[in-house]
């Protein structure tokens, strides 16, 4: 086909003009990417004249001339090939070669330059055409083992070997609907990880481990791609049981329990939760009486709703953690934790103790939680886990930390550690269900128009993008974090762990629910296919469920970050003592807190919205008003006389809320910390697009709050949610490689709609 309407120089810009006008996203900083190309391009001025008019948004071209350049298009018989490094430009000037017959050697930079400035992508623009696409799955401009290697940090080594030992026959996957059977293989799975060392990971080297937190973190996160009752009666045995032996006992505890422990010789659970009080850990009812006259301590369950419950590795168990109410000498000493036996050597209950199956549950059926009744069980005075508190030999009870309330928190304060584990097995659950659903996209086909054969990948469909890739993105943004808080919990002190408490509430919480949103969407996004269990999805989704409640109650945690922060992190927060809080914040809190750059209002270009520093300062100003906020009612209320507790049931919402925003800022600063120590130029640029996306989104899933406190006008919103769009879109064609980053291991994706992505290559 041969044109004459227009010159060469025009035509290489059809394509581009099309794109634009047919986008209807065009706002005046685009306008300007592409006006500024024009002007340094060696084209004409008669031609310049002609595509700058054609740019006028007051007088936009006719429907007639789009309709004509559309036809143009369609009669070029010119190929898209998304693999190209630049394909609008190498279609546009394919298109202008083939209509004028003429023949330009090298690519027009200035073509380049708009195409890289507004972000545009394919599959942006290739459901207006009705040509042919050569369709490319993946770009390969990132490479997804370097991507891995980011991920895995100063432990890759150790990871990968452990990826590859997941190989084991012993690990295989298979649906198992009885619960017994489902049971004896994730116990047998337990012993095996225990007898290759890698139970006792977290431990000291003396008990068989390596000390290394984050290492036990790294693991635990992978275990979830076996099995997530794998990963949880894995956490039970050796971070629950054992870790509150190590961190609650003393030596005497760490000599005669850990190394046995770590090699899985000795079962053993963790038992807090009461039926009648989960969150609310002071107010369980068991109790714990120390005898003088014995030197033994009694443990009893006073009624019958005070048992233990949903406790995992019951049935499996020979001893638990229990925790108590100990009474000393008539005094009630607070919370405690009190190691106590319960089987022999033939796995029969002991005297005193009632154990029943909590049976069928929605998911994790490959761990056996239980139920457990104390009848005046009688245990050693040794057997108190005394790091904070201690019966001394003439039967007094003794603490180096005075404050009964301080010493209550800062015991539990030392299992931090598994809250932050619960929400990196969550993540992973939301990876594995993001590595399925995006690989079945890329080759799963549906819909197509009149004039072509073969249908459109759904993964090139803008709904689809947007339910897929953002939690791609934000999955990145949540790694890097919970990496990093691993990491400072695992280096704090007592100090400092009162802060990384309050900072882990917050995160998982937010995780927690977030992968649970993106399980589901990932289920929806396949289709009939994703409610099999043979593709993992509706297992991951039942299993990761509970997540939102094990290691504290979502709704809850975010009230307790929201005290933490409420204080600034400098008094006794976790102390309940309502009263002090208040008045610290009364003396601490002002106007300062409120303020903002009101320039930021109305301003919506690229440059700006894609500014790390606008991002961050909207998150710090959404926590700081809803801290000056939530603090002006609380006094509000206590100057009208309301009680304390009962002031701050008046602003439980507003408490979550805050908790939120602060879980949002948070991620977002311990991501971009990261990323700005990536040596890879290439790969940081990459990261900094998804947390842009990360950082966009959650402004916009709060836009309304935003606009209610006039931080960001309506313009600036609407072009917040165009530019999601718009990334997702420039992300597209590196969805496949993203999630290669992820480094799920191979034989733990058995999925078949995961595997035919291997098959249709």
């Amino acid at each position: 086909m041969k044109d004459t309407t227009y010159s060469t120089g025009i035509l290489q810009y059809i394509p581009f003009l099309y794109v634009i006008w047919a986008d209807d996203l065009l706002s005046a900083s685009e306008i300007a990417v592409v006006m500024r190309a024009i002007k340094e391009d060696s084209l004409t001025k008669e031609e310049k004249s002609q595509i700058e008019n054609w740019l006028n948004t007051k007088k936009p071209p006719a429907d007639e001339t789009i309709k004509y350049w559309k036809t143009l298009i369609d009669k070029s018989h010119i190929k898209l090939v998304e693999s190209d490094s630049y394909p609008l430009s190498a279609f546009s000037q394919k298109f202008a070669n083939e209509l004028t017959r003429d023949t330009v050697p090298e690519l027009n930079s200035h073509l380049q330059s708009i195409e890289i400035n507004l972000g545009i992508q394919p599959n942006h623009y290739h459901h207006l055409f009705d040509v042919e696409i050569i369709q490319e799955k993946s770009s390969n401009l990132y490479d997804a083992q370097k991507i891995d290697e980011l991920l895995k940090g100063e432990n890759a080594g150790i990871i990968n070997q452990f990826r590859a030992y997941l190989n084991h026959p012993v690990f295989k996957w298979e649906i198992v609907r009885n619960k017994d059977e489902f049971r004896n293989k994730v116990l047998g799975q337990v012993k095996y990880l225990a007898e290759n060392g890698y139970g006792a990971l977290a431990y000291p080297p003396q008990y068989g481990g390596t000390g290394n937190m984050v290492l036990y973190g790294n693991i635990f996160e992978n275990l979830i791609y076996v099995d997530g009752s794998l990963a949880v009666k894995f956490g039970v045995q050796f971070g629950l049981f054992g870790g509150s032996v190590y961190n609650l006992g003393t030596q005497i505890h760490h000599d005669k329990y850990l190394a046995d422990t770590g090699k899985a010789n000795l079962l053993g659970c963790f038992a807090m939760t009461e039926t009648k009080h989960g969150s609310n850990v002071r107010g369980i009812k068991t109790t714990a009486t120390y005898i003088k006259e014995t030197d033994h301590i009694i443990i009893d369950t006073p009624g019958t709703n005070d048992n233990k419950e949903y406790i995992g590795n019951a049935l499996h168990s020979s001893i638990a953690t229990v925790f108590a109410q100990l009474i000393v000498n008539g005094k009630n000493e607070g919370v405690h934790a009190i190691l106590v036996p319960l089987r022999d050597e033939k796995h029969n209950l002991l005297p005193g103790i009632t154990i029943e199956d909590n049976g069928y549950k929605l998911g994790l059926n490959g761990v056996d939680n239980g139920k457990i009744w104390f009848k005046n069980v009688s245990v050693p005075r040794e057997n108190l886990l005394n790091k904070f508190g201690s019966i001394d030999n003439q039967g007094n009870y003794q603490s180096s930390i005075k404050s009964p309330n301080r010493r209550f928190f800062t015991m539990l304060g030392t299992l931090v550690g598994g809250r932050i584990c619960v929400a990196k097995g969550a993540l992973s659950g939301a990876k594995m269900s993001l590595a399925i659903a995006v690989k079945y996209a890329l080759n799963r086909r549906q819909f197509n128009n009149d004039e072509k054969m073969q249908e459109e990948l759904i993964m090139d469909y803008p709904t689809h993008q947007l339910r897929l890739i953002v939690p791609l993105a934000q999955s990145y943004v949540y790694h890097f974090a919970l990496e990093d808080m691993l990491k400072q919990y695992a280096n704090a002190n007592e100090e400092e762990r009162r802060k990384i408490e309050t900072q882990a509430a917050a995160l998982k919480a937010c995780i927690t629910w977030f992968a649970n949103n993106t399980i589901q969407q990932c289920r929806e996004a396949c289709g009939g296919k994703g409610y099999l269990l043979e593709n993992r999805i509706a297992d991951l989704k039942n299993d990761i469920d509970i997540f939102t409640t094990f290691e504290g109650d979502n709704t809850v945690l975010l009230q307790l970050a929201a005290k933490g922060i409420l204080t600034d992190f400098k008094k006794e927060f976790n102390n309940d003592n309502i009263g002090d809080t208040l008045k610290f914040i009364s003396t601490q809190v002002t106007d300062t807190l409120i303020t903002f750059n009101p320039l930021f209002t109305n301003k919506y270009d690229k440059e700006h919205l894609f500014d790390h520093n606008f991002h961050q300062e909207a998150f710090q100003y959404h926590t700081r008003r809803l801290t000056f906020s939530a603090a002006m009612r609380l006094r509000g209320f206590i100057k009208k006389g309301l009680p304390p507790s009962h002031s701050f049931l008046k602003v439980q919402t507003h408490l979550v809320a805050l908790g939120k925003a602060y879980a949002t800022q948070l991620s977002y600063e311990l991501f971009n910390k990261h990323i700005q120590n990536i040596p890879d130029e290439n790969l940081k640029s990459l990261f900094s697009k998804t947390g842009t996306l990360y950082a966009l989104n959650s402004l916009y899933d709060n836009a309304a709050w935003y606009l209610e406190h006039g931080y960001i006008s309506a313009n600036k919103s609407k072009a917040i949610r165009q530019r999601i769009e718009r990334l997702c879109t420039e992300l597209r064609p590196h969805v496949n490689v993203l999630i290669d980053g992820f480094g799920i291991p191979e034989q733990c994706l058995t999925s078949p709609i995961y595997k035919n992505d291997r098959q249709l290559s």
